[in-house]
């Protein structure tokens, strides 16, 4: 049996072939999935928000793309993966609610979500090799550790591989 990993809302976990890391529901979230294809580890962060010096209850790391990315390699890193050949995919960060005023970015969360996780990817030399991103619909989506497939699942927008 191949170990599934629920991976929920401001959590991360990591897993070596053939486990499935799996998160439901990214809306304005952000999945954030990293992968060593050398050693089969794969690694998944559901981020919610951009930042964690931008709010004051900040304990949980998992919660921000800048704080989840380091926790998740350093985690990979203890199962055997090595920074300079992680790739990444990223997924989510939707416009969940269109009819709020488009013109304030600080209720653009979701686009907010996906360029700071590039910008952690960028600063880290991680490459994006995949993204599944924007829109106004929500994802859900399996990490498979041996292969490094990427599973993006949507209701209305059908099934695909990144």
């Amino acid at each position: 049996m191949i170990e599934r990993i629920k991976v929920g809302m401001a959590d991360f976990n990591v897993v070596k072939s053939p486990g499935i890391l799996v998160t439901l529901g990214l809306g304005s979230c952000v999945g954030i999935a990293l992968y060593d294809a050398q050693v089969k580890v794969a690694g998944l962060s559901h981020i919610m928000l951009p930042s964690s010096k931008q709010i004051k209850n900040n304990q949980n790391k998992a919660k921000f793309a800048d704080t989840a990315i380091l926790l998740l390699i350093e985690k990979m890193m203890t199962m055997g993966a090595q920074k300079d050949r992680i790739k990444a995919k990223i997924v989510g960060g939707a416009q969940m609610f269109s009819s709020i005023n488009n013109k304030n970015s600080l209720l653009k969360i979701g686009e907010r979500n996906v360029n700071a996780a590039l910008e952690v990817l960028n600063s880290l030399n991680i490459p994006v090799i995949g993204r599944d991103t924007g829109g106004n619909y929500g994802r859900s989506i399996e990490l498979y550790a041996d292969t490094g497939i990427l599973l993006v699942k949507t209701i209305g927008h059908g099934i695909k591989e990144i």
